[in-house]
Order: structure tokens, then sequence, then C-alpha cells
């Protein structure tokens, strides 16, 4: 392992946090309930707490497997990005006509984000910093050019002023969206809904894993914890259920190939030094992205340390998911690298955590929602690894087909219609592989897309994280 790996622990940074709340005790016997949501992580939680402020009489309660943000909610960079659309390309290129409406939404709900943490006190550092989406080939600056003649709300940055904002001798220009992401501790705002859900009257209990549902009845077990043993199954009959595992295998069997689960990796920094921050920049904190197809986004936490990940999307064969995965020595080194290639300056600098998360990806690269049992189960997932902000409008959604029937949400089409699915293996395999392949050989040439991938634009399906 390259030095500066060798005493990182393996382990999110966000998780690794003395303000970790104490477990919420599992279910253990049947209860009954107004609304049932399994899955503790952001949607889950974002649920329960807009259906108690939208409907207060409501008995809710939330099952979560192992503890509420302990999987993709507690391990992401924190971007809580506006965008419903995993980015304005990708929004352009499957919902023009909706384009301008899924922008406004996207902005109230990311202000309602907001306004959600201060109104709670939620200590989560929430900063609403903006984005760079840097240049580190030629090619970018015509890609970055093209976005910014179609945006009234971005910055076109050339050489000169990118390096002044962020100091690397790889940029070559940027994109600057100054209003449209926030940065968050992403463990801290999930613990930080969990303790509202709680204040408001919902039950939630942790260590409880789902593993049925038929009619409106869950049946669950309760795996160990970390301090007890395998405990008695419980079972929950609720009016309506919402389902929010996402990247996990979904209760609806039908809906499985919809989704991949794909790890993500990421390092975290020491804290910076004065001078080392200096050597960088970076005043403004913004979020930092590259234009690449396989692109690494980075960003400064409240104590100055670098989160850096992407850039390699990891797959493995049969939509397997494990702890192992989290831990991926060959990849961190290749992280590793390529952080101090951004930042030769900081030569030196060590990495104290590292760490991986899975994500659920859909061929379109963004959320998509439904009902099950007669309208009485409704799911939101697929959202991309863009979900911080994105789950909140999903829960929305998620309400709204519950309980109200229709709204402005659910009549987009963005929301109302399903992805192409996954192949079955081992052609989904072979197929995500080649992909990531090809997304590495464009990057390599100048942008230049090959027949694989362009035959995937055409038939509007993708791989992305």
């Amino acid at each position: 392992m390259i030095r500066s790996l060798v005493d990182a622990r393996p382990e999110a940074l966000w998780l690794d946090d003395p303000a970790a709340p104490e477990p919420l005790p599992p279910l253990t016997g049947p209860i009954v309930a107004d609304l049932a949501i399994v899955g503790g992580g952001y949607t889950g939680l974002w649920t329960a707490l807009r259906a108690k402020e939208r409907y207060p009489h409501l008995d809710v309660v939330l099952l979560e497997a192992n503890t509420c943000g302990s999987a993709a909610s507690g391990r992401n960079g924190g971007f809580c990005d506006a965008s419903l659309t995993h980015g304005y390309g990708n929004g352009l290129a499957r919902w023009p006509e909706e384009l301008p409406t899924l922008e406004r939404l996207g902005q109230e709900n990311l202000d309602a984000i907001e306004a959600t943490v201060a109104r709670l006190g939620i200590d989560c550092d929430f900063r609403r910093t903006g984005e760079l989406t840097v240049a580190t080939s030629p090619h970018h600056l015509d890609e970055l050019a093209e976005e910014a003649e179609r945006r009234d709300d971005v910055q076109l940055l050339d050489q000169d002023a990118v390096r002044a904002e962020v100091n690397s001798p790889t940029y070559l220009g940027a994109l600057y969206d100054p209003h449209s992401t926030a940065l968050v501790e992403p463990a801290r705002l999930a613990w930080g809904l969990r303790q509202a859900c709680l204040d408001l009257g919902v039950r939630i209990h942790e260590y409880t894993r789902v593993t049925g549902i038929r009619r409106g009845h869950l049946t669950t077990t309760s795996p160990a914890g970390p301090h007890s043993s395998r405990g008695p199954a419980g079972s929950v009959r609720a009016a309506r259920i919402a389902l929010a595992t996402n990247a996990f295998p979904s209760l609806l069997r039908r809906l499985r190939p919809f989704t991949v689960p794909v790890y993500d990796l990421v390092l975290a920094t020491e804290p910076l030094s004065a001078q080392q921050l200096a050597s960088i920049g970076w005043q403004r904190r913004q979020g930092i992205g590259d234009a690449s197809n396989l692109f690494h986004y980075y960003r400064l936490t409240r104590d100055n340390r670098i989160v850096w990940g992407g850039y390699t999307p990891l797959y493995h064969y049969g939509s397997r998911i494990h702890p192992s995965f989290e831990q991926h020595t060959p990849t961190h080194e290749l992280l590793a690298s390529h952080f101090f290639t951004t930042f030769p300056q900081l030569e030196g600098l060590n990495f104290t955590h590292r760490w991986g998360g899975v994500i659920d990806t859909s061929t379109r690269f963004c959320a998509f929602f439904g009902t099950a049992h007669a309208g009485r189960t409704a799911y939101a997932l697929g959202y991309t690894g863009l979900g911080v902000a994105a789950t909140r409008f999903g829960a929305d959604v998620t309400l709204d087909l519950l309980y109200a029937g229709q709204s402005p949400r659910t009549t987009l089409r963005m929301t109302s219609t399903h992805p192409l699915p996954f192949p079955p293996e081992p052609i989904r395999s072979l197929g995500i592989h080649l992909t990531r392949w090809s997304m590495s050989q464009a990057d390599a040439n100048a942008g230049h897309r090959n027949l694989w991938l362009r035959t995937l634009d055409r038939l509007g399906l993708g791989f992305d994280f």
C-alpha cells in the first residue's frame, strides 16, 4: 500500500463520529400502523418526516435493517445538489419539455432542505457553497461552454479564473454554478432527520430487517446488533407502505431488474494546515467535480480535510452486495495517485479514512417511482448517486402516490415513467464492464464515443454513479 494510505482507517469519515446516536431497539412483536416505511436512509427518513408534517394524524413506523444513515446516506460525499435529473444535461436529453419545471422544483426542494435544517437545528455543517465542474481535458471546454450557453444561472471560467478559485495544474477552465449545490455532513444530516422523526412521534426500529411483504403486512426479523444476539421476528400491519431500500434488493421482485448496486470508493485526508490550504486557495469552499465520464468529486470538511471520491464505480457479478466490497486497495491507491496529480503541492499529506458505499444506479441515472398492491404500496429508487437532496422530493412523490392520488409532481413524465431495465446476467455484467471501459476510452480520446456508447445513447440507456 502506498505510504499516504498506510494509516487510513477502513471506515467512513462521517460515521466515525462521537455524535453518532445510540441504536434504537429492534421490533420484537406484532404492531399496527397507518404508514410503514422500509429503510432508514434519506428516502425513508424524509418520507417519515414529510408524512408527519403533511398528515400529522398518521401513526408512522420506520424499520431499518441496520442503523439509520449507515448505508449510502452516511457514506456519500455530502453534495446536496438541487438537480432532480442527475444534472442539467441528462434532464435536457430525457425531458426537455419538463426541464424548466424540474429545475424550479429542484431549487424549491433544496431551499426547503436548507429551511428544515435551520428550523430543526440539525448540526450537519450545511453550506450553500455552489459547485465547480472543472475541465481537465481540452474537449471538456467545449462541453462546458455549450451548457453555459443554455443556462443563465452559471458562469464559465477560463483557466486563470478557475485557478484563482482553486489552484490545480490540471484545471483548464470550469463551469461555476453558485446556487444549486450545498455541502453537508451526510451522516449528521441523517441523524438529525432521525431525531426530528422521533420528536414528531415516528416509531423507529433499527436492526430490524423486513423479510416479506403481502397485502399490507410486513414480516421482519431482528438481526444481531452490536450488543445483542438475533432477536425474535416481528410484524407490522399497515394501511400504507413506503419502500425506501434503494440499492438493496426490493421487496417487490419485479423492480429488481431496474437498478444495479454499484460501489463508489472514497478517501479523506488529515486536516490541512493553514499553509497547505493557502497553497490551494479554495476560499469559497465549493464542491468540485471534473467533467470526465469517469469523474472525481471532492470537497472540504468543516475541519479542512479533503474528501475525495469517485472515478471507478465497481459492480460485482450477480448484483452482489457485501460489506467486504467497501474496501478495495487497488482502487483506493488509484484514487490517492489521482489526488496528488490534482494537488501536487500537497505531496506528503496522509489519508485518515478509506471507505466505500453502495448506490442504486438506473439506466436513466435518476429516480423513478410507482405503486403496487392497488396503490397501498409506493416506492422511490434509482437515484444513481445524486440523492442527498432529491430524496426529499422523492418522499413527497411517494406520499402523493399514497395519499393524494394525483399532484403536479406525479403527473410529470419524469415521475410517471420507468427506466429501461438492466438485462439479466451474464449480459448485465458484460454490458456494465464494456460501458465502463468505453467511458474510459472516451475520456482518453477527446470525448469520442465509440459505437457501443452511441448505441446506448440512441436507446436511452446508460450506466453512471
